[in-house]
């Protein structure tokens, strides 16, 4: 019988049917078989318990800010900012893509966002500075997955939640690793067009008095970032409370900016809440598919399981990374964030190693959920990014190209695998 529930699971999700329904049935079919169904009745308390921490209310307002901040135009001023600064290098605009994408993630928090937002805007320069199409759509998706791990980031949020760990020392453990996997990509693109000369379109070159006129277009983002991180480390605001703050900071730039309208914060409201509604039921559905099997004890069998076997702490971890990498493939990233951790969390903090903890482990599943996002055939930011082609083309176009980038993430996994001070030296600094 548990072969046969966990089978139509497997199937439901092959054909679409939407991930909160597969955790609610795999949750309730398990009740049934092992327990009668008593467990449903626990329902109800474990959604108004979740649903009432006041961290949780950090999700919606992270949401609006990153909807407010991609309607009041501070995307386009900021892309044709950097492009000033840096499409001098080696593959032009593609540089702009990532640097663009990593300065929007500190406003936003969201993957499909950054990559949304910085794709709409760079899209038109492929065939104006005949750019390869696929290497450049490629960059985009790539740069978008800095979105869930540059403060401030839902995903960590979400991650502070399930685990109990300290959501300041997250977003502080993220930015070191996230500002070397934006750099990593960007040798990347050099290395490619260096070899590939024709891929890296039309150099832009610009004046250093167009420079400095183009500054005042990044401040902006800056002004978010300090105020939302800012509020958070200076003592002043919880991260919830700095979401609020943020949301407050976007709405006086999009007025700023003349694009505050009635119009534009209806639709922000509408998107906000069509999004938190969808990462809401997922959360919860999760949630009690994880309380079921806590119950049951098949989370502790699985965690006596490992130790059991005796595998060092690095082959442990990698064999870890290696599950999430298949995954992935497969699962949508907040489901797969909500379903594994409560059970890999334990093994993690259960082999012994100061280093990892629960903040570098935060990070780790993060940048494997970086890699779900662009590897093919679920990658949300894949289909994100072939959503914005006007002129149409092969879903495959876009899969390859992002490619590369994927090898630039397991790169930078391996680097935090055997350096763990990557992600923790800021947070142990500065606390």
């Amino acid at each position: 019988m548990g072969q046969i529930i966990i089978s139509l699971i497997v199937i439901s999700a092959l054909f679409a049917v939407p991930v909160a329904a597969v955790l609610g049935l795999a949750a309730l079919g398990l009740d049934q078989l092992y327990m009668f169904g008593r467990l449903r009745a626990g329902l109800a308390e474990i959604i108004w318990s979740k649903s009432s921490e006041f961290l949780f209310v950090a999700v919606p307002m992270f949401i609006l800010l990153g909807e407010i901040i991609l309607r009041s135009g501070v995307s386009q001023r900021m892309y044709a900012a950097v492009t000033k600064w840096i499409s001098w290098l080696p593959g032009g605009l593609m540089h702009a893509n990532i640097a663009s994408s990593a300065i929007f993630a500190a406003t936003s928090g969201s993957s499909v966002a950054t990559a949304a937002t910085v794709g709409t805007v760079a899209y038109p320069e492929i065939e104006k500075n005949n750019y390869n199409e696929s290497l450049f759509l490629g960059s985009v998706a790539a740069g978008g997955t800095l979105g869930i791990l540059i403060p401030p980031s839902i995903a960590l949020v979400i991650y502070g939640l399930l685990t109990d760990t300290s959501v300041p020392e997250l977003y502080l453990a993220g930015i070191l690793p996230g500002m070397l996997l934006a750099i990593l990509f960007s040798i990347l693109i050099m290395i490619i067009c260096r070899y590939k000369k024709t891929w890296g379109g039309a150099r832009i070159h610009s004046t250093w008095k167009e420079k400095l006129e183009a500054l005042p277009d990044l401040l902006p983002p800056v002004f978010l970032f300090i105020g939302v991180i800012g509020s958070i480390y200076s003592g002043f605001a919880t991260p919830t409370e700095a979401a609020a703050i943020g949301v407050m900071i976007s709405i006086v730039i999009a007025a700023y900016f003349k694009s505050l309208t009635v119009s534009m914060l209806k639709d922000a409201f509408e998107a906000t809440m069509r999004t938190t509604a969808m990462i809401m039921i997922i959360i919860f559905a999760a949630m009690f598919l994880n309380f079921v099997l806590g119950i049951l004890g098949i989370t502790r069998e699985i965690v006596d399981f490992i130790n059991s076997v005796g595998l060092s702490p690095v082959v442990t971890i990698y064999i870890i990374v290696f599950v999430y990498i298949i995954m992935g493939m497969f699962m949508e990233t907040v489901a797969m964030l909500l379903t594994t951790v409560p059970i890999v969390f334990p093994i993690v903090l259960g082999l012994d190693v100061p280093e990892y903890n629960g903040v570098w482990f935060g990070i780790l599943v993060t940048l494997l959920m970086e890699t779900a996002l662009i590897t093919p055939p679920i990658g949300i930011n894949l289909y994100v990014v072939q959503s914005i082609r006007k002129r149409g083309g092969s879903f495959n176009d876009v899969a390859i190209g992002a490619l590369p980038f994927v090898l630039a993430i397991l790169m930078m996994i391996i680097i935090l695998i055997h350096l763990p001070q990557v992600a923790l030296w800021l947070p142990q600094a500065f606390y």
